[in-house]
């Protein structure tokens, strides 16, 4: 007898086998159960995840010799051709290769007639989205009002794609990709039954591998069994993937946290020997970031799987959170990058050497953790040139700008009179800043400021747009400020009375210095040429 491949021989025939889709079987079953049942189902999701399985065990439960149900017998005669792919009244369709309106609708002919053997015709359409506009019309009417006798299952990977007028028609179901631990637990569960030997860490790399899928999980365990003859081990699984050791990591990243460039290099020149895919590579390194960043911030978070508890406790109290952030930020960007650069290994390089470069504000917040080095020899390597002496500055006083230090300083009611200066001064924009320029100084006591604002401007006056002029105030003081503004005519010229004054000077200016200019007299004496002003525009 041929071999069979673990993906077909392991997938679920009941609801209870399917893994990770809980939210899916609870509303199918609860159907099947209450004969809620609905014509058309949409099940979408990425490669792998049960779409076309789920399917496949609803078509058994809605035929099985045994009623309609959420658990099918798995014995009778109907139950057994579904599994096997050979029930005359399951009719599964790939619309990646029936794209043409002609073989939707011969597909869609026997739709009236009733079923073979089973009680429902049941038409699972698999990769719908891959249909034709004129297919998705033929299928529209026959959605929208189908026999009784007829079930539309349709699966696919990119629901976009899909017309909302199919999608309307269709109870959808979103199935989620797998997590890790879910993936693992069922590799695990099946090697068990088939009593091949193996290391959990392996089976951690292979549902890393698998990206949430648990067909491709299945199809790589396949593929380490054939690679291990007959194990399945982690350093061949790390070969067979092009993937290295989580050592060779945290040596990597103990490098950077000691801010030693020789060292860094060195781990990568061993790292080529092993001639590894330096992408792979880059995202074990973030995943390891990953793990740090979340064990500093919340430790009993973090999940122990494979082993490396130690050396994430150890790289957390060494590396500072400032700085895993910046690593993780950076790999990021030559994740992206790496594809760019002449070669894997120098691109990789860079992207190790660029976190070298880039060190977060000294001073503020940085450990040192067991990392053996003084605070001033890692200052020095992240900053060669040294600061001038003075005081220490607080974090809250480096991140104010410095002209809001300098009003908190000096900012007096003089300075507020200038109130055309301060609306240039101000971070606004929008209503609020013409709300701000309609209006005029009238007092400041230190903590409330009273302004005039033109009635014929009060719709301006809104929550949000006297918020935000707090907020830019407030900003610009460097204290808080309390707004009180007056509905009343003011007593001169408003900011943007003002502004406008001075266009409209502007505009008289050059239309004046136009209609004098030589050249354009002589136009109107020889030719009759007319000055239309309107053209005329000031040059600010």
């Amino acid at each position: 007898m041929s071999y069979q491949v673990l993906a077909r021989k392991w997938r679920p025939r009941l609801f209870g086998e399917l893994v990770g889709q809980e939210h899916v079987v609870r509303a199918l079953t609860n159907a099947l159960d209450h004969d809620r049942l609905h014509h058309a189902y949409l099940f979408t999701g990425t490669r792998g995840v049960g779409k076309t399985t789920l399917a496949r065990i609803f078509a058994k439960s809605l035929n099985c010799e045994q009623g309609v149900t959420s658990v099918p017998c798995g014995q009778c005669s109907v139950c057994t051709e579904i599994d096997e792919g050979r029930f005359v009244d399951l009719l599964e369709v790939d619309a990646a290769s029936r794209t043409k309106v002609d073989q939707t609708r011969e597909l869609l002919d026997n739709v009236p007639y009733a079923p073979v053997r089973g009680r429902y015709k049941v038409y699972l359409i698999d990769e719908v989205h891959m249909f034709s506009d004129s297919s998705f019309n033929a299928l529209l009417k026959t959605l929208e009002e189908p026999p009784p006798h007829v079930k539309f299952l349709l699966a696919t990977t990119d629901p976009q794609k899909v017309p909302v007028t199919v999608l309307s028609r269709c109870l959808q179901f979103n199935l989620k990709r797998l997590p890790l631990d879910q993936i693992q637990g069922r590799l695990e569960q099946i090697l068990q039954q088939e009593s091949v030997e193996h290391d959990v860490s392996a089976l951690l790399q292979l549902a890393r591998a698998a990206d949430g899928s648990m067909r491709d999980a299945l199809s790589l365990m396949d593929q380490a069994i054939a690679f291990g003859g007959g194990d399945v081990r982690e350093e061949d699984v790390r070969t067979m993937l092009g993937t290295i050791a989580g050592e060779q990591v945290f040596h990597l990243l103990d490098a950077l946290a000691d801010l030693d460039p020789q060292r860094v290099v060195d781990s990568v020149a061993e790292l080529a020997e092993r001639v590894p895919d330096f992408a792979n590579v880059l995202q074990e390194l973030l995943s390891m970031l990953h793990r740090i960043a979340l064990y500093q911030a919340v430790p009993k978070a973090l999940e122990v799987t494979d082993g490396d508890h130690a050396q994430i406790d150890t790289l957390a109290q060494k590396i500072a959170p400032e700085d895993v952030q910046l690593f993780y930020q950076i790999g990021l960007v030559g994740q992206r990058d790496l594809p760019l650069a002449p070669d894997p290994r120098s691109g990789f390089e860079m992207v190790l050497l660029r976190m070298l470069a880039f060190r977060p504000e000294q001073g503020v917040g940085r450990q040192t953790g067991n990392s053996g080095q003084k605070p001033a020899t890692t200052a020095a390597k992240a900053a060669p040139v040294a600061a001038a002496p003075g005081p220490v500055t607080a974090p809250s006083q480096v991140s104010q700008p410095k002209r809001v230090v300098e009003a908190a300083a000096t900012g007096t009611t003089a300075d507020l009179k200038d109130w055309n200066r301060v609306i240039s001064g101000l971070k606004l924009g929008g209503i609020s800043r013409q709300l701000a320029a309609n209006c005029q100084y009238r007092e400041w006591d230190g903590t409330s400021l009273t302004l005039i604002l033109d009635p014929a401007h009060e719709h301006m006056r809104v929550e949000g747009s006297e918020h935000r002029l707090v907020l830019a105030l407030q900003e610009y003081l460097g204290r808080e400020v309390k707004l009180k503004i007056l509905v009343e005519q003011p007593e001169s010229e408003t900011p943007a009375q003002q502004q406008a004054r001075s266009k409209a000077e502007r505009q008289r200016e050059a239309e004046h210095s136009m209609s004098d200019d030589p050249m354009v007299r002589a136009a109107q004496e020889q030719f009759g040429a007319t000055l239309i002003t309107e053209s005329v525009k000031p040059i600010d």
